[in-house]
């Protein structure tokens, strides 16, 4: 669990220093500077999303994903408890929908990339921290820049982190057998296409309900899990 908690840590500090920043931010550069994030968010699922050659796994994990989601309302859930922590944290906000945003926003991007499933199993099976160590970095920085745009809802997505990668930490042990190269491959394919949906939700092309595709991203160790045992 050490590499979550750096983690978590990091993101509440990068959005300490975030919300310190935006005081003296002009509201548009921080709409250019989102901007940047969303192109930038874009291209990293871009190549994510190319790392798996079984592309008819991915569709279908995609597929079933969604129709999964949209049953749980996922999406829904997560702006739920944005808007429940903003009435907890703050008196009265003149926007709640901005702390929601923000909160559901960076959740998702810390959450479904592949280096936070790859990092919690590492560390779950073999307690190498390195590469959430080298994510928190990274989320660190990202979070400086979501705090400065989207304000307070960011810092409180470390909670999402801690219970999203924690969880898999935890489990991973259980589901050692089910990762071989191949269904981490087709599950980090999942997860780039996500934060390519992401990248263009904040470039206000789509407005796809990204949480509602979580699911998704697990999918393919059922699909391996069933293979096992029907051969």
């Amino acid at each position: 669990m050490l590499g979550t908690i750096v983690n978590a840590l990091a993101i509440i500090a990068g959005s300490l220093l975030g919300l310190l920043f935006s005081k003296g931010i002009a509201d548009n550069y921080k709409e250019i500077i989102l901007s940047g994030v969303g192109l930038s968010v874009v291209l990293i699922g871009i190549k994510s999303a190319l790392v798996s050659d079984n592309l008819m796994v991915v569709i279908f994990s995609v597929i079933v994903g969604a129709l999964l989601g949209e049953s749980l309302q996922i999406e829904k859930k997560l702006e739920s408890l944005g808007a429940f922590l903003e009435r907890k944290v703050t008196s009265k906000s003149a926007d709640s929908k901005s702390f929601a945003r923000g909160f559901v926003t960076a959740s998702l991007v810390f959450c479904v990339g592949s280096m936070a499933i790859i990092g919690s199993m590492e560390s779950g099976l073999t307690g190498n921290h390195q590469t959430l160590f080298a994510k928190s970095v990274l989320d660190g920085v990202t979070s400086v820049i979501f705090a400065s745009a989207m304000g307070l809802g960011v810092m409180f997505s470390a909670a999402a982190v801690f219970i999203y990668q924690g969880l898999i930490t935890i489990t991973a042990v259980f589901m050692k057998s089910l990762l071989v190269p191949e269904t981490v491959q087709q599950m980090t394919s999942v997860g780039g296409l996500l934060i390519m949906a992401i990248g263009l939700n904040m470039l206000k092309i789509t407005t796809i309900r990204v949480g509602n595709l979580i699911p998704a991203i697990f999918l393919p160790l059922a699909y391996f899990a069933l293979r096992q045992f029907i051969s």
